[in-house]
């Protein structure tokens, strides 16, 4: 039997990422899928009305709530942050 040689990462978003940049964009919009979840929950809202008011559809919130990200480009997270009346705020740290 081949022993497979183990690697160990920073976090998921590194493991799954193919370069630093793409765990980067990774990592930023799971962040702000996050923060746009604890919104949605904290007015109680059920996934149409979130939905309707982020101009979206409900098979999309459902996606966004689930946490596929995957699925959002930061453009369109900014967007739905923003249609839920918040502002993003992006900062840079030394690697």
């Amino acid at each position: 039997m081949k022993k497979v040689k183990s690697e160990r990462y920073d976090s998921v978003w590194d493991a799954l990422a193919d370069t630093p940049a793409q765990a980067a964009n990774l990592r930023a919009r799971a962040a702000l899928m996050r923060e746009i979840a604890t919104v949605i929950k904290n007015r109680k809202w059920t996934q149409v009305k979130a939905a309707g008011h982020c101009a979206i559809t409900q098979p999309r919130m459902n996606d966004l709530l689930r946490g596929r990200v995957s699925y959002f480009s930061l453009d369109a997270l900014v967007n739905i942050a923003t249609a839920l009346g918040r502002r993003v705020h992006m900062g840079l740290e030394a690697a």
